[in-house]
């Protein structure tokens, strides 16, 4: 009795010494809000104009570009762009983006550098970079594709009480780290920020966004082409009675070979309800609302060059043709899902939909799927993580080598020969022989191995307005937003997800979100909370990061700029108008295959296996293709042809990827393995239904 006395006591005592550690904490994070409270200034007080000037001031004083190596990866932040470097393979680009503790605002614009094959961060200094924003946009050049262009964004006062918009335009040359303000003749797009950039051919596309007012946010449905050629900003007018996007923010806009592809979008639209639900008839009232609208609707910018001989600022003919809405599209509807472009398909990661307002706050429901969107047939397809499958071993006897392979078996014939015959016997003897062959060494460690990163088979936890970027057929997660309650969670982390194989979810880096510091009210909340719940031992003081299957009630954020707050599902009608795709029956937009008439790939082929069965079609295909534009095919060499034709293959392959995947799994449900045709084994000689059998 004596010990459980004492094991009580002593419990007792850890739980008050606990105790009052929270309230320590407690006092110190209230001493930070009062300070950070004094020390941010109102929005009358801010002179943004001033701020601006003295950041300008200091990035004068780097003398040139510099790039260090970083000890650790950036600062946690949203709104950021993310790109996967157009001149080296290795790398991944982040810029600028904002970071909330719940009291201030700090926006950044350094130039961080991601090395994926040394699994090193860089920072670049510059005296000529874009100032702090975030909410900006930008993309690859087109036609230059080694640059990279940048326009717009924002900046704010510490408490977000004013804004700037950004209407500046930049060019990055990744390779050298070189920024560079572009300042064009005529017109240009006015200010904005959550608007989206993609490119076609010469031109940078620019369409969508918003700007912030004292009053109101204003959101924006014009079209801007930049000529990379001849330095010119155009702005197509278009007819009155021709359809086109409504205005928005935060949606998909990707390139495509005759123009580009804009889906979804998010936005608040005028909307008008009763103003006293309780009173009866015409007593009720009428007020006017700003209703969130969440966009699942579909575009097709075709872009018409104008003829060689044209002025040089001759604008080119463009025009809005809507499609129909995309077959298997994410349910239900999300504002904040990111998508990039990967071989002729849009991948799309994340988002929130708004379950429920209420006069406390709202219900909204997070995600974490992954869909690949097949642009040119208009559907989505879920993509879906799987165990690696295991490769049977196959004896050396029954390898396929190709030249080299038998090259070097050649050779370590002829040594174990030479060495029978100097240790004097036969060459009978020859196999039994050992030698030292120097492609068989096993090479040094490198001094800096790469370390360990685990793997899971689920993908990141749920968020919206994710950084995403493919390289090398790897899909790149960076950061995001999640909410719980009234705290805002930034993620500071960064994934990887191969999506050929598909065999899991690479963790590169995470760290946890230590940057919160929340309102006075927050701590009275939680203050009250802790105060019902203290006799409770399961009690929990400071907040943790939320599990991967919580969903949590929300309430709308204080901050002014915010494409989550009062969202809400909106059912977009889509209408059959005339379009280069609505030519299609809605059974053939339904069809999980297409037949195109081009060789299809079997399941578990990789790429260079479907090329090697299929080159000659391939290379058919490309010469009739060749002669229907005019160009001779005899005017290409031989690896030409076969470079281009494997291009051809390698775009059908990654078109028909969802579908083969879905077969594999079939197939090795069932507990079959790899096919293999009886024609490419070469055994078509023997016997009919007895081999079929």
């Amino acid at each position: 009795m004596a010990k459980d006395k004492k094991s009580k006591s002593d419990s007792k005592k850890a739980k008050l010494a606990e105790k009052k550690q929270k309230q320590e904490k407690k006092a110190q994070k209230k001493e930070k809000v009062k300070t950070s409270k004094l020390d941010g200034s109102d929005a009358e007080d801010v002179d943004l104009d001033a701020v601006l000037a003295e950041y300008k001031k200091a990035q004068e004083e780097f003398v040139k570009v510099t790039e260090i190596v970083s000890e650790a990866p950036p600062k946690p932040r949203s709104s950021s762009t993310f790109l996967a470097s157009p001149s080296n393979s290795n790398q991944l680009l982040l810029f600028g983006g904002e970071t909330w503790n719940g009291a201030l605002a700090s926006f950044y614009n350094d130039l961080n550098i991601y090395y994926t094959d040394r699994d090193e961060w860089r920072c670049v200094t510059s005296p000529n970079a874009p100032l702090p924003r975030s909410g900006h946009a930008w993309c690859r050049g087109g036609n230059q594709k080694d640059s990279v262009f940048l326009f717009g964004g924002e900046f704010s006062s510490p408490k977000q009480g004013t804004f700037y918009h950004y209407n500046d335009f930049w060019r990055l040359e990744p390779s050298t780290r070189e920024w560079t303000r572009l300042d064009t003749k005529g017109k240009s797009p006015p200010a904005r920020s959550g608007h989206r950039m993609t490119y076609y051919k010469n031109y940078v596309i620019l369409f969508g966004g918003f700007q912030d007012t004292s009053n109101q946010t204003k959101y924006m449905n014009d079209l801007w082409l930049y000529d990379t050629q001849n330095f010119f900003w155009h702005s197509p007018v278009l007819p009155p009675a021709q359809l086109k996007p409504d205005a928005r923010s935060s949606f998909t806009f990707l390139p495509h070979e005759q123009g580009a592809v804009l889906f979804g979008g998010y936005s608040r639209v005028k909307a008008t309800i009763s103003a006293n639900k309780s009173a009866k008839g015409t007593s009720q009232g009428q007020r006017n609302i700003l209703k969130p609208m969440v966009y699942e609707d579909c575009f097709f910018l075709r872009i018409t060059q104008p003829p060689a001989d044209s002025p040089p600022n001759t604008p080119p003919t463009v025009r809005w043709e809507r499609r129909k809405k995309p077959a298997n599209s994410p349910n239900p509807a999300r504002a904040g899902a990111t998508m990039t472009y990967h071989k002729g398909r849009g991948i799309l990661f994340g988002g929130v939909h708004d379950v429920e307002h209420t006069e406390e706050g709202m219900e909204s429901e997070f995600f974490n799927q992954l869909y690949a969107w097949n642009i040119e047939r208009n559907r989505f397809f879920s993509l879906t993580l799987r165990k690696a499958r295991i490769q049977k071993k196959v004896p050396p006897s029954e390898q396929r080598v190709g030249r080299r392979g038998r090259a070097q078996a050649n050779e370590e014939e002829l040594l174990k020969q030479l060495a029978a015959l100097q240790a004097g016997s036969s060459v009978e003897d020859a196999d039994d022989m050992e030698i030292d062959v120097k492609g068989d060494q096993v090479p040094e460690e490198p001094d800096n191995p790469q370390r360990d990163m685990p793997v899971t088979m689920e993908f990141p936890h749920p968020r919206f307005n994710a950084q995403i970027a493919v390289q090398d057929d790897v899909l790149y997660i960076y950061g995001g937003t999640y909410e719980s309650k009234d705290r805002e969670y930034t993620f500071d982390d960064l994934y990887a997800i191969d999506l050929g194989k598909m065999d899991g979810c690479k963790q590169i880096f995470k760290r946890e979100d230590d940057t919160w510091v929340g309102s006075e009210d927050e701590e009275d909340d939680e203050d009250e909370d802790e105060d019902e719940d203290e006799d409770d031992e399961d009690e929990e003081g400071d907040i943790e990061m939320p599990d991967e299957e919580s969903e949590a009630l929300m309430s709308p954020s204080k901050r002014k700029k915010k494409q989550a707050d009062e969202l809400s599902a909106a059912d977009t009608a889509s209408t059959a108008d005339s379009s280069i795709w609505d030519d299609e029956s809605e059974a053939d937009t339904v069809a999980t295959a297409v037949d195109d008439g081009l060789p299809h790939p079997r399941p578990f082929e990789s790429r260079r296996e479907f090329f090697v069965r299929t080159s000659n079609e391939w290379q058919e295909i490309l010469m009739t293709s060749l002669r229907w534009k005019g160009i001779q095919p005899e005017s290409l060499t031989v690896k030409e042809i076969k470079t281009k034709a494997f291009e051809l293959s390698e775009e059908k392959w990654w078109d028909c990827r969802e579908e083969i995947t879905a077969l594999e799994d079939e197939q090795e449900a069932a507990g079959i393995g790899e096919v293999v045709s009886l024609a490419d084994k070469g055994d078509t000689g023997a016997g009919g239904a007895g081999r079929r059998r």
